[in-house]
């Protein structure tokens, strides 16, 4: 039984981390604007979710000096640069208006996806109550 609770609401929880750790990446951007040579990155969100739930595994530490994941994306979430939208004399690819864009569409997505399992965690305890 609770493996089936598990499976039903494990694709909601593995948006929630992707977009967790997208907004700390947008966020990051958007307080490293005036950093000169500071590379604006972010990820595919729909090709990280793909692979988040056909079970990617993120990297592990194979020896005893590795360092720990703690803070690491999650898996499926491959970072890479943002190529710049307009030149910076000083090497900084951070473009504000893209930054702010993407920061508030994915606060909004992360919402969205917070009231849907909530949504499936109130018809769960509906049906369990039997009303």
């Amino acid at each position: 039984m609770i493996g089936k609770l598990d499976d039903a609401m494990d694709f909601q929880a593995q948006a929630l981390k992707l977009r967790s750790y997208r907004q700390q990446l947008l966020a990051s951007n958007i307080a490293n604007s005036d950093t000169p040579n500071y590379k604006a990155v972010d990820f595919d969100f729909a090709t990280a979710l793909r692979n988040a739930s056909q079970g990617a595994q993120p990297l592990a530490a194979t020896a005893p000096g590795h360092l720990s994941a703690a803070g690491a994306a999650p898996a499926g979430a491959k970072v890479q640069f943002r190529g710049a939208t307009q030149p910076s004399i000083d090497g900084n690819t951070v473009d504000m208006d893209v930054e702010r864009a993407q920061f508030v569409d994915n606060s909004v997505r992360y919402e969205a996806a917070v009231r849907f399992l909530n949504a499936k965690i109130r018809d769960l305890t509906t049906a369990l109550k039997g009303e």
